[in-house]
């Protein structure tokens, strides 16, 4: 696991999705693949109370019927939701029935919960073009509903797993004027992983009061600077989604405005989301090395995030990080053929672990260093790329993992 980076005065807790007040979760394994280790395949989230809630999805042009009816149900309510449904094991995607499956699944949820079919957030995550049956997920709506809790979370966030090696969770404290508020996530994801909103499966629980309008902004503000920033393989899945749902519970006077309390509030969302997109690049199928890039010096923000992804996915830089090779000229490359505009020659770049530290680039060229030493600094787990472009204001960070023969093993593998 990762260390956990704090980017503010947010305490970290336990109790991922269930750390908000007011959220119970369960987890289930209900058949929908046979599996004979029988790990759990299906979760619920409830909130003791309707919640505001706000939604990024993936820029697919193909996307999993989840999608489709998640999106329909929060503009119906006009932003509302209280449950989530989710399975792993099948996408439910580029299905003919798709959408009446994943409808189903609201339907069926909404009566187990006694809501309606239109507050509840569906998701999927797993095979493609495969047709999802449905009556594991009726059978398992009893016992999902019998197990809520509000210490459900491990389970919630177990059951999303596909070919995640670890569960995904992050939840913080903080203060907003004298109430103390709660924000917590789960999230899933090895492969299938690129910038275009995250690529994975992201649920995320408050009990902050704010608006729908406020909770969509600050979710959309902070997935451009950290789900839209990791890359494991450079494939856009076709059934992402983050999710936030804000319950109130916590008794702060709502946010509806750009205030300073609104501006606590994305702190503190953004300490979450940064940390397990940290947590989904380390975890990248079969990968042995996170990887962090920083650029700074950039002349606006978008430049610096375009060129902290391009060295992040080169398919040559991770392969040179999983066999410890310090082959700058591949750092030097991915940045030249990003499609951004700055001064080449100006570009600085230095790569670090907690074995140390070394520069390898000084205005656009090459500088000695030791390849020893070099050596050391890769052999860790957590690689560091630091990067200067020029003596602009802006910065950004991107995230990514090595690239490894496992990638390759588990990708020829995966439907079986």
């Amino acid at each position: 696991m990762i260390t956990l980076k704090n980017t503010g005065n947010d305490v970290f807790i336990d109790g991922g999705v269930c750390a908000a007040k007011g959220f119970k979760a369960s987890g289930v394994y209900c058949g929908i693949k046979d599996n004979p280790t029988k790990k759990y395949d299906i979760c619920m989230v409830v909130s003791d109370v309707l919640c505001n809630a706000a939604a990024v999805y993936t820029l697919n042009k193909v996307k999993g019927a989840p999608i489709t009816v998640t999106k329909k149900n929060l503009e119906k309510t006009g932003g509302k939701a209280k449950a989530i449904i989710a399975n792993s094991k099948n996408a439910n995607t580029c299905n003919a029935d798709g959408e009446e499956k994943a409808y189903k699944m609201c339907c069926l949820t909404a009566e187990a919960l006694g809501i309606k079919p239109e507050e509840v957030i569906v998701a999927s995550t797993g095979v493609i073009g495969q047709i999802l049956p449905i009556e594991p997920i009726e059978k398992a709506m009893n016992p999902l509903t019998e197990k809520l809790s509000y210490n459900g979370n491990e389970e919630a966030a177990t059951a999303i797993m596909t070919t995640d090696t670890v569960k995904k969770e992050v939840a913080v404290e903080f203060k907003l004027g004298d109430k103390v508020c709660h924000l917590g996530g789960m999230a899933k994801g090895s492969g299938m992983i690129h910038p275009n909103m995250a690529t994975t499966l992201n649920f995320i629980t408050t009990d902050a009061a704010i608006s729908s309008e406020m909770l969509q902004k600050a979710l959309s503000e902070i997935v451009k600077v950290t789900y839209n920033c990791l890359s494991v393989d450079g494939d856009t899945s076709t059934n992402d989604m983050v999710c936030v749902m804000a319950n109130a519970l916590a008794g702060n006077n709502e946010i509806t405005a750009e205030n300073s309390d609104f501006e606590v509030f994305k702190k503190a969302l953004f300490t979450v989301m940064m940390n397990m997109t940290r947590m989904l690049a380390k975890d990248g199928e079969g990968a042995t090395k996170l990887l962090e890039c920083n650029v700074s010096g950039a002349d606006n923000l978008d430049t610096a995030i375009t060129v902290a992804k391009s060295v992040i996915r080169s398919p040559l830089l991770k392969c040179a990080m999983f066999g410890s090779d310090a082959n700058w000229g591949r750092i030097l490359c991915a940045v030249g053929y990003a499609d951004a505009e700055f001064d080449i020659n100006k570009v600085d770049v230095s790569i670090s672990s907690a074995a140390g530290k070394i520069d390898v680039c000084k205005n656009g060229a090459g500088i000695e260093f030791s390849e020893d030493i070099a050596k050391t600094v890769l052999t860790e787990d957590e690689i560091t790329i630091d990067i200067s472009i020029g003596n602009g204001n802006g910065s950004a960070t991107a995230w990514g993992c090595d690239l490894t023969y496992d990638y390759v093993k588990i990708n020829g593998d995966y439907r079986s």
